[in-house]
């Protein structure tokens, strides 16, 4: 069997909101769910330090933000392994192709990827992509933006 999950994460890994801006933002999302089965696998959860998010097999590629050269995925996963052996102190990676210091965060993924210490998860949603406006939404609530995945594993 196979498991399907929408998050919504900061767009600043390092960001967490108060309680009562998670509230409303858990509440928001709730509301652009189909339905009562897809609201009973909705979680907000923080982490004391920075996670990775990842999309599982809708992975096709990563790409550089400044060159857009492909990033191999054994160089992507030995570098994440390595921020995560010291706990995401810095998400900062010098890309192969051209050599500029990036973050992690920042690299192309295709399908969104990302890192946080907060997010608000939803076990099978029921739905594809949150609309520009359904994030936007959100956004306000947590009053920071945000950026969605979608995984499958």
């Amino acid at each position: 069997m196979s498991d399907d999950f929408l998050t919504v994460i900061p767009t600043d890994p390092h960001w967490q909101p108060g309680k009562e801006a998670a509230e409303r933002a858990s509440a928001a999302l709730s509301g652009m769910l189909p339905d009562s089965d897809a609201r009973l696998g909705l979680r907000v959860q923080w982490h004391d330090g920075v996670e990775v998010i990842i999309c599982g097999s809708n992975l096709e590629k990563i790409s550089c933000p400044h060159c857009g050269s492909p990033c191999a995925t054994d160089w992507w996963m030995d570098t994440v392994s390595e921020g995560y052996d010291q706990g995401f102190v810095s998400l900062m990676a010098a890309v192969p192709c051209c050599g500029v210091v990036t973050s992690l965060n920042e690299l192309v993924y295709d399908w969104p990827m990302g890192f946080a210490r907060f997010r608000i998860e939803v076990m099978y949603p029921g739905r594809s992509w949150l609309t520009d406006a359904e994030l936007e939404r959100l956004s306000e609530a947590l009053m920071h933006p945000v950026r969605q995945i979608l995984s499958h594993f």
